[in-house]
């Protein structure tokens, strides 16, 4: 009887062992990526970061862009470019994430990243990555909502309002800059007003262009911009 106890016992701890060890080994092979080729040499450049570890779990909402689940994209990194990649953007910490396997996430190496872009709700988002020497002060991942002779820029960040929930727990907040660049110059858009002031050279052609077009502008709206822009755009030498 006792051998037969001591024999359950024994086949129910290698079956416990068992099952343990092949969940482990599932979970730490199986990329969460659009694409099958991403074990192949060629992407191994993209888990060359550091394992993400969420250091705020305790504060309330997140520090995602869009979204906590990771979206569609694509990343450059060194002149080589991934696509089908499944990402996530770190507003708070200015940093871009991407799935290691089912229960970890890798934080790419933001030196090796020039640029990326991501789906949401059906539209596409492109970001690049600037040094402070490239700008001037303003340094990280924007979004590039306009390129040409002059560009338009927005920087999304997260900050953490301390006990803004019932007193007691911290929270996210989003914020955003918009940039406009010109000649090499960076200007901070604070508005409507502040953008044609910006574009005080040619004073007369913008204003007339923003009343025939009705043109509406708001500072929550980066988009909103971007018609002027071009059309001021098409107006420099």
């Amino acid at each position: 009887m006792r051998i037969k106890i001591y024999n359950i016992f024994l086949f129910g701890c290698l079956a416990f062992c068992l099952i343990t060890c092949v969940s482990q080994i599932s979970a730490a092979s199986v990329p969460l990526t659009h694409s099958l080729k991403d074990s192949i040499p060629e992407r191994q450049l993209l888990y060359k970061g550091r394992l993400w570890r969420n250091l705020y779990y305790q504060v309330k909402s997140d520090q995602f862009l869009f979204s906590v689940e990771f979206l569609p994209g694509t990343v450059t990194m060194n002149g080589a470019t991934f696509n089908n990649v499944n990402i996530r953007y770190d507003i708070f910490s200015d940093e871009l994430l991407t799935p290691f396997n089912r229960i970890s996430a890798i934080r790419l190496n933001q030196e090796m990243v020039d640029s990326f872009s991501m789906s949401f709700q059906g539209r596409q988002y492109r970001f690049a990555r600037f040094s402070d020497d490239s700008l001037k002060g303003v340094k990280g991942y924007l979004n590039v909502l306009y390129s040409g002779k002059c560009s338009l820029y927005v920087k999304y960040r997260k900050e953490i309002e301390l006990l803004a929930v019932d007193g007691k727990y911290d929270k996210f907040f989003q914020t955003q800059k918009i940039y406009l660049v010109k000649g090499g110059e960076v200007f901070n858009v604070s508005g409507k007003i502040g953008l044609m002031k910006i574009m005080g050279d040619q004073k007369t052609a913008i204003k007339g262009y923003v009343r025939k077009n009705k043109l509406k502008m708001a500072k929550n709206n980066p988009e909103s911009f971007v018609p002027l822009v071009r059309y001021y755009d098409g107006l420099m030498k």
